[in-house]
């Protein structure tokens, strides 16, 4: 089943349970995917690479607007962006721990054979690969760094 039909499906069991906080953050995910099949150059359905970085995107947006709403004490919307976080994030693959993604990239760096800062882009491209849904751009960067430093 397509990420898309399951999505639909749930909107209609939320509308029925009256689930307000998960009916937004899935009308955030179908609308989102409606903008990316749209989108210029792409394929009439999504693949699920495309699908995981719709979601990823979504993910990465309530986070930030979510730090910026603690940061501005405004509760309120906070507690919005988190809740539509959890939401997306439910249709996400199991998100690996940091330890794991550490002992991922220490194996790529082994199989590169990268030993400086300089080599961190030939790293960062075979992990972002391996890793991809699994965890995100920020801390699979700060592992990298850290290893090669």
């Amino acid at each position: 089943m397509s990420l898309e039909t399951q999505i639909n499906q749930d909107i209609k069991a939320a509308m029925i349970a009256k689930d307000t906080a998960t009916l937004r953050g899935l009308r955030a995910i179908k609308a989102a995917i409606l903008l990316a099949k749209t989108e210029k150059g792409h394929a009439e359905e999504l693949n699920q690479e495309a699908e995981i970085k719709v979601l990823q995107k979504l993910v990465k947006q309530r986070r930030e607007s979510a730090e910026i709403y603690k940061n501005q004490n405004r509760e309120d919307l906070y507690q919005i962006e988190v809740e539509e976080e959890k939401v997306i994030e439910a249709y996400l693959p199991k998100q690996m721990s940091r330890e794991e993604v550490e002992s991922v990239i220490k194996a790529i760096i082994a199989e590169t054979g990268a030993s400086s800062i300089k080599e961190m882009g030939k790293v960062m491209g075979a992990a972002n690969q391996k890793l991809a849904g699994q965890a995100d751009g920020k801390t699979i960067s700060e592992v990298v760094k850290s290893l090669l430093a």
